[in-house]
């Protein structure tokens, strides 16, 4: 179709110029074509040598194809103006194809970026909150000071006491009321006159006695045992001994000290 609207647009003069060096074309070819076929012989013994002379035959009418220098095969100037207004139409519509393929893939690009720039914003946000958080903190650091650290110490130590005295309280509360001092009765000794022991004025409690054991294992870790005097009721020490809350010197039977719980 593109050669009939070329052949349209030129004179008859240029057609009939166009037609003669077509079939003087078509005319040579043919020559060559009946030179190949008579050349080309019906039986070869040997394909192999054949190839190669074929090799070798073509390179040569290569090497001298590649020395001649072209020529145009019209010198009419209208034929040649058609000529190239075709080539430019053909190089126009593969420059349209390359383009709308560039143009795909700009838009492909495009869309690639936006989201590449939107997930670098996101992570810049997140960026900036750890920097923030990560300020705060080196801020606050710096803030507690050796005097707050003491401080905060100080007040645990005070919790701990408190929470020390609470615990004897509730302890000496407990003994008081179910483990409470011996008393003498005066009724009962008139009639056992012939008990042999009679209870000391000076007896501690058994909460006084739990108290002097763990501040002598506290004061004093490397000695801690305490000498039994007449201020200990024997039983107190029986049932301390008994429950294993006490321990007996391994030496000294009348010194005792708090067991070890841990």
């Amino acid at each position: 179709m593109a050669d009939g609207r070329a052949a349209a647009q030129l004179s008859e003069a240029a057609q009939s110029e166009l037609l003669d060096i077509c079939e003087e074309q078509f005319a040579q070819l043919e020559k060559l074509q009946n030179e190949i076929i008579l050349c080309e012989p019906d039986f070869c013994e040997n394909p192999q040598e054949q190839s190669v002379k074929r090799l070798i035959a073509t390179e040569a009418e290569l090497k001298q194809w590649s020395t001649v220098e072209p020529q145009l095969l019209a010198e009419n100037s209208e034929i040649l103006l058609e000529a190239g207004k075709e080539e430019m139409h053909k190089l126009c519509s593969e420059l349209e194809m390359v383009a709308s393929c560039f143009e795909a893939k700009r838009d492909k690009l495009k869309e690639t970026k936006e989201l590449e720039l939107k997930w670098l914003e996101e992570k810049k946000q997140v960026l900036a909150a750890a920097s923030g958080h990560s300020e705060r903190l080196q801020i606050e650091k710096e803030k507690l000071s050796e005097h707050t650290i003491l401080q905060d110490i100080k007040e645990k130590i005070q919790k701990m006491k408190v929470y020390q005295e609470r615990l004897m309280e509730s302890l000496a509360y407990i003994l008081e009321k179910h483990v409470p001092l011996p008393q003498e009765d005066s009724s009962t000794n008139k009639k056992k006159k012939n008990v042999p022991h009679e209870i000391h004025e000076n007896l501690i409690s058994l909460n006084e006695i739990l108290e002097i054991l763990m501040n002598k294992a506290l004061n004093t870790p490397h000695d801690p045992y305490v000498a039994i005097d007449d201020t200990f009721w024997p039983p107190y020490v029986e049932m301390l001994l008994r429950y294993g809350i006490a321990v007996r010197h391994h030496e000294n039977n009348f010194k005792i000290r708090l067991e070890t719980f841990f």
